[in-house]
């Protein structure tokens, strides 16, 4: 009977998984912004500061990213290696609720810093992640860790960009890593880095999926943080081990829609 049960949520997951896993997704979504783009490292940029960005309305979100767009010159990846600290006066007055102009400030000091020494931002969540660890959680504390450490990282800014240490259900580092670690043929996430498995990806927990997981019988957790995810995850795993993150459309759908109601 249990078996039953999970073989026809599977099944209506599945499903929902081909309704929104689909192009037309992009357009409202704030992961319109990376696609804007070529360069693997503009793709990156972008992709992380959207998500960064990624509460409030979408609609909201995408406007402030093509703000930063405009404020980069159009080229991202160009402006981060070649600006002078007298550009960065023009982010003085960049601002997304409690996103402020000192946050906006780190993020280009530390863009500058890291890309100037590296080629990929994946390195710095994947230098940290064995090829047999079962989740990404190690990779999430180590990019943690490395975004903060330049000596004048402002404390008020480490509430943009968590980590499971906190206990946080890191639900934009997880969308982040989902874009652009996920590979298949609908086009909608990235699936521009290589270093990590798809396996190792964990669920995007917003309000949205939280709510639909619980109707559903996902979670079990009363509270939501970083074990929910774990949970969750866990849990759909069962129905696609290589690829639990893809019901993320799912769930993310659903609860969007106000369909999610336990298939009969």
């Amino acid at each position: 009977m249990l078996q039953n049960k999970n073989e026809d949520l599977k099944s209506f997951l599945d499903r929902c998984v081909d309704t929104y896993n689909q192009v037309d997704f992009i357009e409202n979504d704030p992961i319109q912004i990376p696609h804007q783009f070529s360069k693997l490292q503009d793709v990156e940029i972008m992709a992380f500061w959207v998500s960064m960005l990624a509460w409030g309305q979408r609609k909201t979100i995408i406007n402030k990213a093509q703000e930063l767009i405009s404020l980069m010159d159009g080229a991202p990846h160009d402006f981060i290696l070649h600006h002078q600290e007298h550009d960065r006066k023009r982010f003085l007055n960049f601002k997304h609720r409690t996103f402020q102009p000192t946050d906006t400030l780190y993020f280009l000091e530390f863009f500058q810093h890291y890309y100037r020494a590296n080629e990929s931002l994946e390195t710095a969540f994947s230098d940290a992640l064995s090829t047999d660890a079962e989740t990404v959680e190690p990779a999430l504390i180590q990019f943690h860790n490395t975004f903060f450490a330049l000596p004048d990282a402002p404390q008020r800014t480490r509430k943009h960009v968590a980590t499971p240490v906190r206990k946080s259900t890191c639900k934009r580092l997880n969308m982040f890593l989902r874009w652009m670690v996920r590979k298949d043929d609908k086009g909608v996430d990235l699936g521009l880095w290589n270093r990590i498995q798809a396996r190792q990806l964990l669920m995007p927990l917003d309000v949205h999926v939280d709510r639909v997981a619980r109707r559903l019988g996902l979670i079990q957790r009363k509270q939501t943080d970083w074990q929910t995810v774990l949970e969750l995850t866990q849990q759909l795993r069962n129905f696609a081990p290589h690829d639990p993150v893809q019901y993320d459309f799912a769930l993310f759908g659903l609860g969007v829609a106000d369909k999610g109601k336990t298939p009969t």
